[in-house]
Parts: C-alpha cells; sequence; structure tokens
C-alpha cells in the first residue's frame, strides 16, 4: 500500500515499482519497512517459518534490507538478498557493512523471474510484499520453489484484493506502483505456489496492518503538506487526491476488497 504518486514514465510496473520503493518519500512515508505489519509481522513470519541459527535464507525484493538485517540479527541465519533496483542493493550493502553483517549478508541485483542463484541452494526463502508486483507469477513461483532444497520453507506476506470489487481509484498504472494494481485473492497465491509443487502449510489474514498502514501514511502527509509540501510535490505527492484516495482504500479493507495476508508453504522432499 502506498500513496499517489505520478509515475515519472510508461515504464513496465515491476521496473516503476522498483523505482518508487526506491525513493526518498516512500522512506519519508513508510519508514524503514515499507510493507503492512512493518517488522512485527516480519518476526511473525520468522517464527511461522521456524527460522533456526545457520540457516541459508533468501530474500526475494530485499529492499533496502531491512528485512535480510532483522533475520540475520535476531535469528542468527545466513541471508542473501535479490533486488531489483540497483540503488537499493547499494544502500543494503552499505546497512550490512556498517551493522557488521557483511559476513553473513549480500546483496545481489537480480530479477524474481529469473533469480540469480543455483536450484536447491536455500533453507528457506522470504518475499514481503513483492510477489503481488511480479508480472509473470506462475514464473516467479516456479522459481521461489526452484531455489528451495527439497523440505525448505517458502514464507510470503502480501496484498490480497478482489479484483472484480476494487474501486476504480485503486486501478492502473498507479495502483500498480501501491502494490495493489495486480494483487491476487488469496486463493489465487495458493493456487500459484501449488501448482509450482509447494505445499501450502498456512493462511493468515493480516487484513489490519493494511489499515494501520493507511493510517501511518495520513498522518505523514499532514505533517509534509506543513512542513515540506514544495518538495513532496517535486517529488511526485499528490497531496489534492491523497485524502480520496486513502478514504476509498480505508473502505475497501472494511469490505474486505483489500487485505494482506501471510501464506507459508514447503517443498516436498
Amino acid at each position: 500500500m502506498s500513496v499517489p504518486i505520478q509515475p515519472s514514465s510508461a515504464a513496465r510496473a515491476k521496473a516503476c515499482c522498483a523505482a518508487t520503493y526506491g525513493s526518498d518519500v516512500v522512506a519519508l512515508l513508510l519508514g524503514d519497512s515499507y510493507h503492512p505489519g512493518g517488522l512485527a509481522l516480519t518476526r511473525r513470519l520468522a517464527d511461522r517459518l521456524d527460522l533456526r541459527a545457520g540457516a541459508r535464507v533468501l530474500d526475494v525484493a530485499s529492499g533496502r534490507g531491512t528485512t535480510a538485517l532483522t533475520l540475520a540479527t535476531e535469528y542468527e541465519v545466513d541471508v542473501t538478498g535479490v533486488e531489483l533496483s540497483d540503488a537499493n542493493v547499494a544502500l543494503a550493502t552499505g546497512a550490512a557493512q556498517a551493522a557488521g553483517l557483511a559476513d553473513r549478508i549480500r546483496f545481489q541485483v537480480g530479477d524474481a523471474e529469473r533469480l540469480p542463484v543455483d536450484a536447491g541452494s536455500f533453507d528457506v526463502v522470504v518475499c514481503e510484499c513483492a510477489f503481488c508486483t511480479f508480472p509473470d507469477k506462475p514464473t516467479a513461483a516456479a522459481e521461489l520453489a526452484r531455489v528451495l532444497r527439497p523440505g525448505g520453507r517458502l514464507g510470503i506476506t502480501d496484498v490480497t484484493v478482489e479484483a472484480d470489487r476494487l474501486p476504480p481509484e485503486l486501478t492502473g498504472l498507479g495502483a500498480s506502483i501501491a502494490c495493489i494494481g495486480d494483487a491476487r485473492p488469496v486463493d489465487e497465491y495458493h493456487a500459484l505456489l501449488t501448482t509450482a509443487g509447494l505445499r501450502v502449510t498456512r493462511i493468515e489474514r493480516h487484513d489490519t496492518t493494511i489499515a494501520a498502514m493507511i493510517d501511518q501514511i495520513e498522518a505523514r502527509l499532514t505533517v509534509m503538506r506543513m512542513t515540506a509540501r514544495a518538495r513532496a510535490e517535486a517529488l511526485g505527492v499528490d497531496f489534492d487526491r491523497a485524502p480520496a484516495v486513502l478514504a476509498t482504500a480505508r473502505a475497501a479493507v472494511a469490505d474486505r476488497v483489500l487485505g494482506y495476508a501471510l501464506l507459508t508453504a514447503t517443498k516436498p522432499r
């Protein structure tokens, strides 16, 4: 979930999303963790995956490295992050070095539909608030399965949408950048993972995290309007449109049209 930000071009939604989530304005609005539920939900996902010290973890669409740093620090795992944005990879690498974790965390540029890692090389794969942005979801699901060892575990948290009930204000390219436009119902995520050869073991709904993020964005927009309006508008924030879009998103959450889910799956031995 994000804010009305005008895209700089009509490039593919995936590339636009990567650029948007690497921007300063999104960091101002969403903080260090760009997904609903923040690090609390990241820790819940890690616990559901039964992370153990020394496990090899792949963080797909790793952003600025917040999830990777948290998992390496709190669960003592070895993390590889794959991220589409060169800028985010550079920032994440710097953060790992600053934290003294460069020996256990590494980041590289790569596409989720063509992961630059060997088959069967990870115990756990995590992907937070990103699967919904992948244009070719069956291929991406197959890649997530490919890189897991037999018996390995996958954890996803992501936006869910009942597309036929989605209001027009939350559709189109802008919604794709906001990680809404190509999100799917949770049952479809289940089907995609099953088709890829994985066994879904858990589904949890966390719709309240979307509502909380909407409240956070609304509060931070109010502050930005008063203290940094010109800069925010130069970065693409549409203050006039934002209240209506956020109100529509809040109503969609209440109607269970828009939500957030946690899924775990295993790769059969």
